[in-house]
């Protein structure tokens, strides 16, 4: 029996729409922070492969408040629904590194600004301190709050290849850790990073299938100017596959195929700005995209979990 588009994935929007009785759309916040990887607490320089201005939106502009921030990320928006609700999503680098008064602040200013429900926070593994998460234990029984770690790979050569500065020890650690507070927990990924092929991904899927997370995001790997893998890969592009889009979506598709089938899955792909962007360019809007992964589901017959044996075990 064929299976409706809307179950062979277990989508975010849906996911929402069983919380809130409203529209709700999450709205960047660049708060200022570093990483203890760019500052030399335990490196320079970042993740070989990122460039923050990949992704922070034009209102998000570090001179601005947080309230100003999400002022301006909601007329952005309100335009198309003006009933629309936000979650403030503190976006840009490590969103939990500072003083525990500090982020207090930071995320009471962001709940204080109209129609805010609820706060989603952006950070690495190895920035959650036990204080941090009792108080946000205590938060989240207020208000929407999800946390998202990046997780990026499970491999732990390819986490030093890159320049992660932590382990996946520390990932699975700092995931159970706050999943255990009761907060939804979420994790991001990076498909496609140099010396992972395709079973290396297949077995990230079953293994991110045993951490208990509620949401997933992932995204191909994109060669971003100014940064030093793009610099890698000018040397060594031998060293690097980057997909194409068919090739990517049945990446997706396998991946999908191989994790739990509770977990929501949140996006698939990223589109960084053409001006930064050296490869692979598709020259495809999101909608497009998810039409094209849609179909090629349906005409697979396949949906999320359908290669994961334990569907239902969280260890």
């Amino acid at each position: 029996m064929q299976m409706s588009e809307r179950k062979r994935y277990n989508d975010f929007s849906t996911y929402l729409a069983g919380i809130f009785p409203f529209k709700v759309q999450k709205v960047s916040i660049n708060a200022g922070f570093t990483c203890p990887n760019r500052d030399g607490t335990k490196g320079y320089g970042g993740c070989t492969y990122c460039n923050n201005q990949t992704f922070n939106p034009a209102y998000c502009k570090t001179e601005k408040t947080i309230k100003e921030q999400i002022e301006e990320g909601k007329s952005f928006f309100a335009y198309k629904y003006p009933s629309m609700k936000y979650l403030a999503y503190f976006q840009a680098y490590t969103n939990t590194y500072a003083g525990i008064e500090k982020l207090k602040a930071m995320y009471e200013e962001a709940l204080c600004v109209p129609d805010v429900v609820g706060l989603v926070i952006g950070t690495r593994p190895d920035c959650i301190p036990g204080s941090l998460l009792d108080y946000l234990e205590e938060l989240n029984k207020h208000t929407f709050l999800l946390v998202e770690y990046g997780i990026e790979s499970t491999n732990d050569a390819t986490l030093q290849r890159i320049n992660r500065g932590h382990t996946y020890a520390c990932t699975v650690d700092a995931i159970r850790r706050t999943a255990e507070r009761g907060i939804r927990t979420g994790g991001h990924v990076i498909l496609g990073l140099p010396g992972e092929g395709h079973n290396d991904l297949i077995e990230q899927a079953e293994r991110i299938s045993e951490l208990p997370l509620t949401t997933l995001k992932m995204h191909q790997l994109q060669l971003i100017r100014g940064t030093r893998m793009a610099n890698e890969y000018i040397t060594n592009p031998a060293g690097f596959h980057l997909y194409t889009v068919d090739e990517y979506i049945d990446l997706v598709i396998d991946y999908i195929e191989h994790l739990r089938k509770d977990i929501v899955l949140e996006r698939f792909i990223s589109q960084s700005p053409k001006h930064l962007l050296i490869s692979p360019d598709w020259d495809l809007k999101n909608y497009e995209f998810m039409a094209r992964l849609r179909k090629r589901m349906n005409t697979r017959d396949t949906w999320q979990g359908k290669a994961l044996q334990k569907n239902n075990i969280v260890s």
